[in-house]
């Protein structure tokens, strides 16, 4: 049940359905996360408003930041390791001139700390094993 939150900075940019097609599939197939459970949301930032080593960004490039929420111990390192090198990847080919401090950052909170439709991630793994 990953949340993803994109906040991006680009001149130019594709369609924000195709952001949220790619992030939620390389969500599915590197993390093993269910596509229906996926949320992503889409923030679009003025590029005078984005600002990388106290400068606003140069012309043609772009800047990004894809903070993501997964239930603590899902994933390996090995995973999210190749999960944030996916998402550098596709958005550099997405967002023109992409710098390479863009971040992806993966929150894990525990499990008994979220959830979703009023159950915790704990409850459901409890209520699973009891079935």
């Amino acid at each position: 049940m990953p949340y993803l939150n994109l906040s991006y900075a680009s001149a130019e940019a594709p369609a924000a359905a195709e952001l949220a097609a790619v992030l939620t599939d390389l969500t599915v197939r590197l993390l093993g996360k269910k596509r229906e459970l996926t949320v992503v949301t889409l923030q679009r930032v003025a590029l005078a408003d984005w600002f990388l080593g106290g400068a606003v960004l140069g012309e043609g490039q772009s800047g990004a930041l894809l903070e993501i929420r997964i239930t603590a111990g899902t994933n390996t390192k090995a995973e999210k390791a190749a999960f944030i090198r996916a998402v550098f990847d596709a958005l550099a080919t997405r967002l023109p001139g992409l710098v390479p401090a863009s971040y992806v950052a993966l929150h894990e909170p525990a499990a008994d700390a979220w959830g979703y439709g009023g159950l915790s991630q704990e409850f459901r793994y409890i209520q699973g094993q009891l079935l």
